[in-house]
């Protein structure tokens, strides 16, 4: 099983600390690069959507998850001729 491992980040000026598996680590790494921002930015942009009683770590794990489901939707669409699909920013 992969155990969580703790992470500082400064989002808006401010360090954070996150609790992240590293598979999730790696997909919010390949997101940021695919969308050309620096990792910081995108947890900025996840934070900023959250719900006040959501944590910044189980924010981010369902933004990873809806992310890569958007992806395989766009796939599908792809694969059946449709147009694909950009995932929500």
């Amino acid at each position: 099983m992969n155990r969580p491992h703790k992470r500082s980040v400064t989002i808006r000026g401010h360090r954070t600390s996150l609790s992240l598996e590293q598979p999730f680590l790696d997909e919010l790494r390949a997101i940021a690069a695919e969308r050309g921002i620096a990792l910081a930015a995108l947890v900025a942009e996840v934070d900023a959507a959250r719900r006040g009683d959501e944590s910044l770590s189980s924010a981010l794990r369902v933004h990873v998850l809806g992310w890569l489901k958007a992806r395989a939707a766009g796939a599908a669409a792809q694969a059946d001729g449709g147009a694909p699909t950009r995932p929500a920013r």
